[in-house]
């Protein structure tokens, strides 16, 4: 399993698939503070279906240029650890960055 390339989160009905599993948002450009490092990392979602859920944060930030990326290359043992690597994502992230990744107005 691994993320695809970054695309603009606006056109993600062009890139995300309408199944299972992680989409990740970030700034296009800088980083966010958070406190105990910085990140272009803002959202992290584990969901049944990539292209809703990547249409549904768009449409609720539809000002923002924002990048999503999605996981692919996934076999029958990925798609079943995907709450497991979604958990592990979030863990890591407060880890490293003192926070949970978060949208920031």
């Amino acid at each position: 399993m691994r993320f695809c390339p970054w695309y603009p989160l606006s056109e993600a009905g062009r890139h995300a698939p309408p199944e299972r599993g992680v989409l990740q948002v970030r700034v296009a450009e800088g980083l966010l503070r958070y406190p105990t490092g910085q990140s272009a990392m803002l959202h992290y979602e584990l969901t049944d279906d990539v292209r809703a859920a990547a249409a549904r944060f768009a449409a609720a930030h539809p000002e923002r240029g924002w990048l999503a990326r999605h996981t692919i290359e996934m076999n029958d043992d990925d798609r079943a650890g995907l709450d497991s690597f979604h958990a592990r994502l979030l863990r890591d992230f407060r880890a490293r960055f003192g926070a949970e990744p978060e949208v920031r107005a």
